[in-house]
């Protein structure tokens, strides 16, 4: 049974969070806090297995309290379960920056938090959570990467490895849980000139997808957009899928256009990587670069499996100890499909050498 450490300033909301954690078998609330310096205390002297942590609190709020968890180099499994996780979207994306792992909106008020609907995606979400790797702190990116020469990645590191060929491509990347951090470790690291358009769908509801984009655009060389309903792919350009819908790329006048569909979740999630992926098997890219990263469950096998009895690919996933949540690379390696498996902070230099620059 998984030990659990719920951080709330309101007792109500602390009682109903605890109520949901403990009517299921894996978990146990081991402990409660008020603010983030009673949190302080308890995580200097014990251990948790996760840890649902508020934003809004007296004394200490939530960001602050991960940076001095930062600042001691204490490790902890962190789910923000916050109204801010909605409101604000900046508020998210620091405290996942921060290193927090995942977020959960909660509903305005105690009644809202007994609906079946938050009770799942709760219980889902720190499932990953507590089953996810303690990565050690780095400091985060303030300013756009300085782009260097790629060089031969180490021997050992790669499997089947691939080699730039000529021909139109197109990178197409799939993240969840730790996404929008390490993100930040293979966006940034590529030039304006790719010679190839982007997409990526990390899983987020709508609202967040926006911000992410913006964050990630003034930390790169690459411009990096939310991916607009029309929008003509071009070479140079990430596009990341607006959370809340699904995105598809299709042709359109002879170009290769964002379409977004309302079907329902798939894998759990919406957006879902496999519509992506599966939206390019009439395409005429001569070669597609698919890359799964951290995230659980196993969106995008089913996806790059499909794309594949159509597409030439080549297929990236992110190494077990570089992700956050192994499960959706993981699921790529099991059904045979990885062309490589390589570290996070080679993922981009991997692209590079597999689409070229112009």
């Amino acid at each position: 049974m998984k030990n659990i450490l719920v951080v709330d300033d309101s007792a109500l909301m602390r009682r109903v969070l605890c109520d949901i954690i403990d009517s299921d078998e894996r978990f146990h609330v081991q402990d409660r806090a008020a603010n983030g310096l009673e949190a302080l205390d308890l995580l200097t002297r014990k251990s948790y297995d996760a840890v649902i942590l508020d934003v809004n609190m007296p004394r200490m709020n939530g960001l602050e309290l991960l940076k001095e968890l930062q600042t001691r180099k204490i490790q902890a499994r962190v789910m923000m379960v916050s109204t801010d996780t909605c409101e604000g979207a900046k508020t998210t994306l620091d405290a996942l920056e921060l290193g927090a792992l995942d977020f959960v909106h909660k509903p305005g008020t105690a009644m809202d938090c007994r609906t079946a609907d938050f009770k799942e995606k709760l219980l889902y979400t720190l499932g990953g959570v507590v089953e996810s790797k303690l990565l050690a702190y780095e400091k985060p990116a303030s300013s756009p990467v300085k782009i260097e020469p790629v060089a031969p990645a180490r021997p050992g590191s790669l499997t089947r490895r691939r080699m730039v060929a000529s021909g139109s491509k197109i990178v197409a990347i799939a993240s969840s849980t730790g996404g929008p951090k390490a993100l930040q470790s293979v966006v940034p690291k590529l030039p304006k000139a790719l010679k190839a358009p982007v997409v990526i769908v990390q899983h987020m509801p709508a609202g967040f997808t926006a911000s992410l984009a913006e964050r990630l655009d003034a930390l790169s060389e690459i411009h990096v957009k939310e991916a607009a309903e029309g929008d003509v792919l071009e070479a140079g350009v990430v596009y990341i899928a607006m959370g809340g819908k699904h995105l598809n790329i299709v042709v359109s006048g002879g170009k290769y256009s964002i379409h977004y569909s309302d079907e329902p979740s798939r894998e759990g999630v919406k957006p879902c990587a496999n519509y992506m992926y599966e939206s390019l098997t009439e395409s005429k890219f001569d070669q597609v670069v698919c890359v799964v990263m951290t995230g659980m469950g196993a969106d995008g096998t089913k996806g790059i499996q499909n794309l594949k009895e159509k597409k030439k690919l080549h297929v990236i996933a992110q190494e077990a100890s570089t992700c956050a949540v192994y499960g959706m690379p993981r699921s790529i390696v099991n059904a045979g499909l990885a062309d490589q498996i390589v570290p996070l902070e080679q993922i981009a230099q991997e692209i590079i050498m597999n689409v070229g620059v112009k």
